[in-house]
């Protein structure tokens, strides 16, 4: 099946003007005709650009990749499967053809391209990479699964996998959205090693690691409440419960060397620690709850799943036809028949 025909290319940019060109013609050169471009209101002329070397232009209505992202796919792309890449030339088109593989033989729902696989020299600087495998060890921590690189922008996936997904981010934190929610809604993912050049010289990078990667991490802890409610609650009431053992050894100290109270600095232990046992106590209990819920899930599915094989196998005879369905009003005419037929005894 020709590229063009089940995949859409997506590139959401901005002021990409130096590399976009290059990212199209690699792409189109391997057969994809269907490439879009999401501007996001480039003052460079990347739309121009992009035009001329025969992309689709959309311009998104908001800001940030999540937005663009989101809309292009919910709006304009009607394709079995969507490639989702930068448009600063960092990731190859060879590696197209195995980035969509898992999806077109039903492996997977979800592809995420593996840039530690084959790092090119000075593609990314050892602060980002530190921050990488943080953010990778972090979510495997929270979320249970390992998806090496999960702030990879080279994706492949499923259009209506994607829709099925509930994603809130804008900004850079679309990429550890999307991989929450694969965890989240045991979305088939597959991770696939691809090569990951360094930005061409001129080239710009809009991506700022100390804003960004503050997002990134408060994406993965809000994202913990409702995947793994027990590291949520149970965080934030050990620290409370934590700093208020703290401030109540102070004034315990004071007290018996010093002879001095501190009635104030008592009250606020006192509440700290009452309120991080109680958020202990809750995450437990939401923890419990949604275990309890998840293996509902997975009984219903089963249910569902053996109710249709059963239906089935209803439905059609040892000889692979289907049976015929007959009515009670059908059975009582051919039992007519049959004892009319029948001799006098």
């Amino acid at each position: 099946m020709p590229a063009s025909r089940d995949v859409t290319v997506l590139i959401p940019t901005y002021n990409e003007a130096e590399t976009i060109g290059t990212v199209i013609s690699d792409f189109r050169e391997r057969g994809f005709q269907s490439i879009l471009v999401v501007d996001g209101e480039s003052t460079d002329g990347t739309d121009e650009v992009a035009t001329q070397h025969g992309a689709d232009v959309v311009y998104q209505s908001g800001s940030g990749k999540g937005q663009a992202v989101r809309e292009a796919v919910r709006d304009y792309i009607d394709t079995q499967f969507v490639l989702m890449l930068d448009g600063d030339a960092t990731y190859r088109a060879e590696d197209a053809d195995s980035m969509l593989k898992p999806l077109r033989e039903g492996d997977a729902e979800h592809v995420i391209g593996n840039r530690f696989a084959d790092m090119r020299d000075g593609a990314m600087t050892r602060f980002n990479k530190i921050g990488n495998k943080i953010v990778n060890r972090g979510f495997s921590f929270v979320h249970g699964d390992s998806f090496v690189d999960i702030l990879s922008g080279y994706r492949a996936f499923t259009t209506k996998s994607f829709l099925s997904m509930s994603l809130a981010a804008d900004g850079f934190g679309l990429e550890t959205e999307m991989a929450v929610e694969c965890a989240k809604r045991n979305i088939p993912t597959v991770v696939v090693p691809v090569t990951y050049h360094r930005r061409p010289s001129g080239s710009n990078t809009n991506l700022r690691p100390i804003r960004d990667g503050g997002i990134i991490f408060l994406e993965l802890f809000r994202r913990a409440k409702t995947n793994n409610p027990l590291f949520y609650f149970g965080s934030v009431g050990g620290l409370s419960t934590l700093t208020g053992l703290v401030i109540a050894t102070y004034v315990a100290a004071e007290w018996i060397i010093a002879g001095i109270s501190h009635e104030v600095l008592a009250i606020v232990a006192a509440a700290g620690i009452l309120f991080g046992v109680q958020l202990l106590m809750f995450g437990v209990l939401a923890d419990l709850i949604y275990t309890l819920h998840r293996e509902t899930l997975q009984r219903v599915d089963k249910m569902e799943m053996s109710h249709t094989e059963s239906t089935q196998a209803h439905l059609s005879d040892d000889s692979g036809e289907p049976n015929r369905v007959v009515s009670t009003t059908q059975r009582a005419e051919e039992a007519t028949q049959r004892q009319t037929r029948e001799p006098d005894s």
